[in-house]
């Protein structure tokens, strides 16, 4: 593999925001900070961010503003959209070798999103040779046991082996009322930090704002692969403070 840093936001738990945060962050590093990126959706079979790629080529279409919407944003960028490629956790490796070998201009940093278990074939070895790895998880118990599981059993079988190419392995908070940001993270995080794990300063708050998509009815955008977030939506979301900080981790 060349220089590329190959990131995945995973996670053993579904409904914690691993697609959006991936989509979000994807979009603000190419969009905004100017890295060229990449997403490998090897969520097989579903592959949700493919679909909402050919979803949103269709919109624009379809619908005269949207167009040019899009024509205006790409003059201005003076660069195409992020490329997103199909593929499952077996193949995901090889599938991004060939795209990254066919791009005009290599990405910067290549993103996969994988499907929610370990037990899908394929998913530990395509983990292990990510540069970093980012585990959303939320203050409910379930979820919490299942991620502190998934990155403890990680961290100590391949990380700690040297079977796992990774750098760094984070934990996230998504889903957060910030009414309860209290004491009761804290002691979350310490038991988090007597597991050799690490926390992110950054939390993703509890926003139906993640969930909206680029539709002909409205003209502010939040979560797309096409077009930048806009700018008052994403206040508050700490899209930007995360993307930031994971940016500062993986020195780009």
């Amino acid at each position: 593999m060349s220089k590329e840093i190959f990131i995945a936001f995973a996670t053993q738990k579904g409904g914690v925001g691993k697609t959006s945060v991936t989509v979000l962050v994807a979009s603000y590093l190419h969009y905004v900070k100017g890295y060229n990126v990449a997403i490998v959706d090897c969520d097989y079979p579903q592959n949700s961010i493919v679909d909402m790629r050919e979803r949103e080529v269709r919109l624009i279409d379809e619908n005269l503003s949207l167009k040019t919407l899009a024509c205006d944003h790409f003059r201005q960028l003076k660069k195409k959209a992020y490329p997103v490629i199909a593929s499952n956790p077996s193949e995901a490796l090889d599938d991004a070798e060939r795209m990254m070998k066919e791009e005009e201009v290599r990405p910067d940093i290549v993103f996969f999103d994988l499907p929610g278990t370990l037990k899908s074939k394929g998913v530990v070895s395509t983990l292990s040779q990510m540069d970093y790895i980012f585990a959303p998880v939320s203050a409910d118990r379930f979820v919490l046991e299942s991620t502190l599981q998934f990155t403890s059993m990680f961290n100590e079988n391949l990380m700690t082996t040297g079977l796992a190419k990774a750098k760094g392995l984070y934990l996230f908070w998504t889903m957060v009322d910030g009414r309860e940001k209290s004491e009761l993270y804290d002691l979350y995080e310490q038991v988090i930090d007597q597991l050799g794990l690490s926390v992110l300063k950054t939390y993703l708050p509890d926003s139906k704002r993640f969930r909206r998509d680029l539709s002909a009815e409205r003209k502010s955008v939040f979560r797309s692969t096409i077009f930048p977030m806009d700018t008052a939506l994403m206040k508050g979301s700490n899209i930007k403070e995360l993307s930031e900080e994971i940016c500062n981790l993986i020195k780009l």
